[in-house]
């Protein structure tokens, strides 16, 4: 089965002032059909604003909305009036598809090993914004267009299916996202609702900058080196033109995990 997402669509995309979100969220937005509403999030006002004028200069006559907002705190009741804000009155059955890309989240102290941090408070900031967020908002979403197909987007990682050390946040993070996606699909499989787990491979961003410098895993740093020094690590774009063509071919199973380097 084929993805058209040429349809007049609700796109919500989360991260998305910088890095994969601004490039998924132009890129996807240049696919839409006229009356298209594009909501973006993140934190950074100016990020968003960059993304926004990139979607507007597309002339697709789709309409762009952002919000500032700290997912590291956020919660359901933030999420709710986000999402019936951008909607100012529009009922959810004027669009033919609501689509939402969970891509915000954070790398985590990738300067410590996993028996280095104890403090629980420091695990629940990094889950409430990795994970509970993620599930709150996606609960609120699938409230608000419960009369929709849905296209259901979590951007995975391979540190969510293989352990990396230095890497404890973001793998045990990335895969607790992975299974709570998996079981959405399962529990949606008999409705028109598309998951899909995607992993854009090692991509020059901040988030692998960081990692270089920072981590104690010499090997993963010295790879990403290696990448940047011989321009070899994947951009945003590869990475994003590659998903459309996964999502829009459709060959996986709702809720598999499909990673760029997969065939």
């Amino acid at each position: 089965m084929v993805v058209d997402l040429e349809k007049r669509t609700y796109l919500l995309v989360t991260g998305a002032s910088r890095g994969i979100g601004q490039r998924m969220a132009v890129d996807v937005s240049a696919k839409l059909k006229a009356g298209s509403l594009i909501v973006l999030l993140a934190r950074s006002e100016q990020g968003l604003a960059q993304t926004k004028a990139s979607i507007t200069a597309l002339g697709n006559d789709l309409n762009v909305i952002t919000f500032s907002i700290d997912l590291s705190s956020a919660t359901a009741t933030q999420f709710q009036e986000l999402l019936a804000k951008s909607l100012d009155g529009t009922k959810a059955s004027n669009f033919e598809r609501a689509f939402i890309i969970h891509n915000a989240g954070s790398v985590g102290d990738v300067s410590k090993s996993a028996i280095d941090v104890s403090d629980t408070t420091v695990w629940q900031q990094y889950y409430h914004m990795n994970v509970f967020s993620v599930i709150s908002l996606n609960c609120e979403f699938f409230r608000a267009f419960n009369c929709l197909p849905k296209i259901v987007v979590n951007i995975s990682s391979k540190c969510g299916i293989e352990p990396y050390a230095s890497m404890s946040f973001y793998c045990s993070g990335k895969a607790a996202r992975n299974m709570y996606f998996r079981v959405l699909a399962t529990e949606q499989a008999d409705e028109d609702v598309v998951v899909l787990n995607y992993a854009p491979g090692a991509i020059d961003t901040d988030m692998t900058v960081l990692v270089q410098r920072e981590s104690i895993n010499k090997e993963l740093a010295g790879f990403f080196k290696m990448q940047r020094d011989t321009k070899t690590m994947l951009t945003t774009e590869q990475t994003t033109k590659k998903f459309l063509l996964v999502l829009e071919a459709q060959k996986f199973k709702s809720g598999d995990h499909v990673d760029y380097w997969d065939e």
